[in-house]
């Protein structure tokens, strides 16, 4: 039976994630892989879930067992105004920081219209534009003012790219104004993939281009509070709260089997959001919230986050060092301030889309950094994770990858 008739006109735009592609063919625990995006499980509080369901359970009982509001429950939505210093009603719960991505695309975005974005760029963002049929311009570095188009990335390892629908040299997609834009995509702090942080300077001028362009703002921010040097620098929301949405997520703060996020927003865009995730989920989790409210004002959420950031800084070092060890010259790597990853550019001609196979066949998995492009550019490159690998895994897998690139280099 040929079932392609009942697929609906957005079906083509959908994007296989390669990271996903990984996890479905390779067991993760037999290979040193630093491929997914997972916090290390060491970071779970363990110990404490049965008490704060057991306490939650005490203080709510059925009521944390049944549906609840579309925005969030009450008392966590005010935990997170608390905390970052918001009136409550500019505050949405959803059901992760990836559902705040795909809700925003869902409500703003039109087929053709553009989402400026900064490469390299989160692969689950550009899944979400894909799917609805927006196109994405890069905002290139040094002059943010000139804007060029760019295809999507290829579907998967070893496929090709999916069918384009811009033109280049440029300019917009012919018969596509610039004021088709509907906002700006950015992970200003510890970006997912590269590890880089926006300095103050760069998130004005961010702010600038949406003021001048009149552009809304995503924010998306699920490693803020994972900083292991450097300084805090304001947020984007803090610089523009009239445009902005800031996304934040507990995955990588508590536990991402809660699947819990939320968005600060001006209210007339959070309504408009919480009257489409009425037909998404009704509603998050309630029983997840009412644990994480009370993770969160007991204190033990930041009691956590201080054993998390020494776990990973540790990490961190471990692997920029083993990079110093280990790499061919040529290569270079980004020292992030925070997060959860790293990216390595290799010399030219080593390209790592092509690399994969081999490596995976010698036990070491990476994701390759040209599916982080909307024109699949830059295949000299590739995003580590240093959070979720075993620490003894780490320097066999880094020494793994330094012989691949060098052997790599000899066949050029």
């Amino acid at each position: 039976m040929d079932y392609n008739k009942f697929f609906s006109a957005d079906v083509p735009s959908f994007l296989r994630s390669p990271v996903r592609e990984i996890f479905r063919k390779v067991d993760l625990s037999a290979i040193c892989s630093f491929a997914g995006g997972y916090p290390a499980a060491v970071t779970f509080p363990t110990e404490q879930i049965p008490g704060l369901a057991a306490t939650v359970l005490e203080k709510y009982g059925t009521k944390a067992l049944q549906y609840g509001a579309t925005q969030g429950v009450p008392e966590l939505r005010q935990a997170i105004a608390s905390r970052y210093g918001v009136p409550v009603s500019q505050v949405q719960i959803t059901t992760s920081s990836q559902q705040g991505i795909d809700v925003c695309s869902r409500v703003f975005l039109d087929p053709g219209d553009i989402v400026l974005a900064k490469s390299p760029v989160y692969l689950g963002a550009l899944q979400s534009f894909r799917a609805y049929r927006a196109e994405v311009m890069d905002i290139p570095s040094g002059d943010s003012t000139s804007l060029r188009s760019v295809p999507a990335p290829p579907t998967a390892y070893g496929s090709g790219p999916i069918p384009l629908h811009l033109s280049g040299g440029g300019q917009a997609p012919e018969g596509m104004p610039l004021t088709s834009a509907k906002f700006i995509y950015v992970i200003p702090d510890f970006n997912n993939p590269s590890g880089e942080t926006m300095t103050l300077e760069e998130r004005e001028e961010i702010v600038r281009i949406a003021r001048e362009m009149d552009l809304l703002i995503v924010e998306d921010s699920p490693y803020r509070e994972l900083r292991y040097s450097g300084e805090q620098v304001k947020t984007i929301r803090e610089l523009a709260p009239e445009r902005t949405l800031h996304l934040g997520s507990f995955s990588k703060i508590f536990a991402p089997g809660f699947r819990l996020g939320w968005i600060i927003g001006p209210e007339e865009l959070l309504e408009q959001i919480y009257v489409c995730k009425q037909c998404l989920d009704l509603c998050p989790p309630v029983l997840d919230q009412y644990m994480a409210c009370e993770f969160l004002e007991s204190g033990a959420l930041d009691a956590n986050l201080e054993k998390t950031i020494a776990e990973y800084r540790r990490r961190r070092d471990l692997m920029l060092g083993l990079l110093e060890k280990y790499m061919p010259a040529g290569a270079s790597w980004t020292h992030p301030e925070g997060g959860l990853f790293l990216w390595l550019t290799l010399p030219e001609g080593i390209d790592t889309v092509a690399l994969y196979d081999e490596a995976l066949s010698a036990g070491v998995a990476y994701v390759a950094g040209s599916f982080f492009y909307p024109d699949g550019s830059h295949r000299n490159t590739m995003r580590l994770n240093f959070s979720f690998i075993e620490e003894s895994k780490m320097e066999p897998g880094i020494k793994l990858l330094a012989g691949l690139a060098a052997n790599s280099l000899k066949h050029r």
